[in-house]
């Protein structure tokens, strides 16, 4: 078995030990929101019951942080091949900029674990030396969240705390 034979094995590994160890679509909290900005409200009420929009100000879908302690919100722009997500409080509505220099989504489509780093791309507004805006242009990560079967995670740090949140394809109209 070659390196990268054994490397991509690994990874692959931890991508789908990660997600079946934590990942729990249904449970209250999980952080479960479709990439159309229309999220699978199991557990009994809409989003606006909790005094946020069921898309973000940039009108991409939210993505839940913890147990509505933040949101990510996800904005797909096929024509120019790229994905830009803005970190959001928990009433998805003002920006919270971090420290960090990328932030990671780990998707799995057809079975193929990857991962794309998204570097950040400060916003006016943010602090010096933080950030909370990222973006990747990428056909690759643009087409594997066209694909309706996959799924995935996003992973960043907030204020010292990890937190991750779920990433699925939906129905959803692009830029």
């Amino acid at each position: 078995m070659s390196t990268k034979n054994f490397l991509y094995g690994v990874f692959g590994c931890c991508v789908l030990l990660s997600q079946a160890g934590c990942w729990k679509p249904n449970a209250p909290g999980a952080g479960t929101a479709a990439v159309d900005g229309h999220a699978d409200d199991d557990h009994g009420h809409g989003h606006d019951e909790h005094g946020h929009p069921e898309e973000g100000p940039h009108h991409g879908s939210l993505i839940e942080l913890g147990k509505e302690e933040y949101h990510a919100e996800l904005v797909h722009d096929d024509a120019a091949d790229k994905v830009t997500i803005y970190l959001l409080d928990g009433a998805a509505k003002k920006t919270v900029a971090i420290a960090d220099k990328e932030i990671s989504v780990n998707l799995v489509t057809a079975g193929k674990p990857q991962q794309f780093k998204l570097p950040a791309v400060p916003q006016t507004e943010d602090a010096a030396g933080s950030s909370s805006r990222f973006e990747l242009t990428s056909k690759e990560f643009c087409e594997a969240l066209d694909d309706e079967k996959t799924t995935g995670r996003l992973n960043l740090t907030i204020a010292g705390k990890p937190y991750a949140g779920e990433v699925t394809h939906g129905d959803h109209d692009h830029e």
